[in-house]
C-alpha cells in the first residue's frame, strides 16, 4: 500500500476582508519529494505556505501534513518539521555550535551538532558570533536550526537569498542531500533556475489560484506548443512551434533530403521554465 502524501491540500482558500488570497487551491507533496511554489509577489504563496507551518488560520479547505492539521499545532507535528523562514532572528552574540546545541535540546532525536554545521558548511566558523556572519553564512545557520531536529519535512522560504553564485551551489547540494537522506521539502524561491535544477515538481500560481503543476522538465504552456524547432533557411533563422516534433523533423529531413541540401543549425528544444512561468503569470 503507497504511503499517504507529507502534504495534502484539497480547495483551500484564504481571505482577509474583501481580498480573497488563495482562491480554492488542490495540491500534494509525496513522501520524499522536493516541491516548488513559484509566483509572483502577492499571488498567495507566502499564505498559503505560513497555513501549512501553521502560523495562520485558512479560511476554508482541508490541509493535512504529516497526517495532522497544522491549524491545531500539534506538538507532535512541530516535533517532525523544520522551517526556514525569509529571515531570522538569531540573537547577534550567539555563536554558531552554542545556538544549535540549545535548539537540539528541543528534540527528542536530535541529529548530532557537528554533524548538521559540516551539512551546511560551516564548520569552520563553529565558534564565531552570528553578527560576524556574511549573509549568507546566517541562511546557512537558519538551514541548520530547522535540520538539528532531524525534521520529516522542512519548509525552505526564499533559502538562497543574499547568496553569491558559489554559496548557492553549494546550498542546492545540500538541498539534494535531504532528499537523499529521504527527506521532504516545499521551497518558494524567486531564482526560477533553483526550482528547475532541485524541483521534482513544481505549481505555479498566480492569483491565489495554481495555473500549472508537473515537473520542470515536462511543465507545458498551458495547452499551448511545448516544442521549438529551428534551423537556417539561406542564413535565415526559421523557428517553429509543435507538439509533435517528430512529424515536423520528418517533414523537415525529408524535404532536405529531397533537394539534396543539407538541413543546417537545426535544433530541438522546449521552453525553459522560466519562459514557461513568465508566459503564464505576465499581466494581461
Amino acid at each position: 500500500m503507497a504511503s499517504s502524501p507529507a502534504i495534502e491540500v484539497r480547495d483551500l482558500r484564504k481571505t482577509y476582508g474583501e481580498l480573497e488570497a488563495v482562491r480554492g487551491i488542490d495540491f500534494n507533496v509525496a513522501r520524499g519529494e522536493i516541491y516548488g511554489l513559484l509566483g509572483p509577489n502577492g499571488a498567495g504563496k507566502t499564505s498559503t505556505v505560513e497555513i501549512l507551518e501553521g502560523y495562520r488560520a485558512r479560511s476554508s479547505g482541508s490541509v493535512s501534513v504529516l497526517g495532522y492539521d497544522p491549524q491545531e499545532r500539534p506538538p507532535e507535528l512541530r516535533r517532525r518539521v523544520g522551517i526556514v523562514l525569509q529571515s531570522s532572528g538569531i540573537y547577534s552574540q550567539v555563536r554558531v555550535g552554542e545556538v544549535l546545541a540549545h535548539f537540539a535540546g528541543f528534540y527528542p532525536h536530535p541529529r548530532d551538532v557537528a554533524e548538521v554545521i559540516e551539512l551546511v558548511g560551516l564548520s569552520e566558523k563553529r565558534d564565531e558570533r552570528a553578527r560576524k556572519l556574511s549573509g549568507g553564512q546566517r541562511r546557512r545557520l537558519d538551514l541548520a536550526l530547522a535540520l538539528i531536529g532531524d525534521p520529516e519535512l522542512i519548509f525552505l522560504d526564499e533559502p538562497t537569498t543574499g547568496f553569491d553564485p558559489a554559496a548557492r551551489r553549494t546550498a542546492w547540494q545540500t538541498i539534494r542531500s535531504l532528499k537523499d537522506l529521504g527527506k521532504t521539502v516545499l521551497l518558494t524561491t524567486h531564482y526560477l533556475d533553483e526550482a528547475q535544477e532541485l524541483a521534482d515538481r513544481v505549481a505555479i500560481i498566480k492569483g491565489g489560484q495554481i495555473l500549472a503543476e508537473g515537473s520542470p522538465e515536462q511543465l507545458g504552456v498551458g495547452g499551448g506548443s511545448r516544442y521549438r524547432v529551428a534551423h537556417l533557411v539561406e542564413g535565415e533563422l526559421v523557428v517553429h512551434q509543435t507538439d509533435d516534433p517528430t512529424a515536423l523533423l520528418h517533414e523537415l529531413t525529408s524535404a532536405a533530403l529531397a533537394k539534396d541540401e543539407p538541413l543546417e543549425g537545426l535544433s530541438v528544444t522546449r521552453p525553459s521554465l522560466e519562459e514557461i512561468y513568465l508566459e503564464l503569470t505576465a499581466d494581461a
